[in-house]
């Protein structure tokens, strides 16, 4: 585990006031809970259950990843697209029979240094700007 306890701990202190709860998700193969699994809908995951506890998110809907491509659940959910890696086609293939719109991208320099949309991503929401009034 790269968490240790305290840190589970001061979390909890922080999300607790605005309803959140914290729960410990022992994965296993992979650095990042991340890799095992990431959101790609309301109340829908993709994830790999070899790299999870069986039942961590019973609560949800999921999609498994093709056991072809066990480092595929790592997707990054954007405004309602998928941004997903070309090197699993499989996978993306479930995803879209899910009819999810999937942005196909070439990830595969990310990838050799054991990279992923998430963590290589930085997302922010577009600012309103207001037209000047002469």
């Amino acid at each position: 585990m790269r968490t240790n306890l305290a840190a589970i701990d001061a979390m909890r202190g922080l999300v607790a006031p605005y309803g959140y709860e914290v729960k410990l998700v022992d994965v296993r193969g992979v650095l990042h809970l991340k890799s095992a699994v990431t959101a790609v809908g309301d109340n829908l995951l993709l994830m790999n259950t070899s790299l999870l506890p069986v039942g961590s998110f019973a609560d949800f809907d999921q999609v498994a990843v093709d056991p072809a491509e066990p480092l595929g659940a790592n997707a990054l959910l954007i405004g309602g697209q998928v941004i997903y890696p070309k090197s699993f086609p499989r996978t993306r293939e479930r995803l879209e029979r899910r009819g999810l719109d999937v942005r196909a991208v070439d990830a595969g320099e990310l990838q050799k240094a054991e990279g992923a949309v998430t963590c290589c991503s930085l997302v922010f929401a577009a600012a309103q700007t207001r037209a000047a009034v002469p």
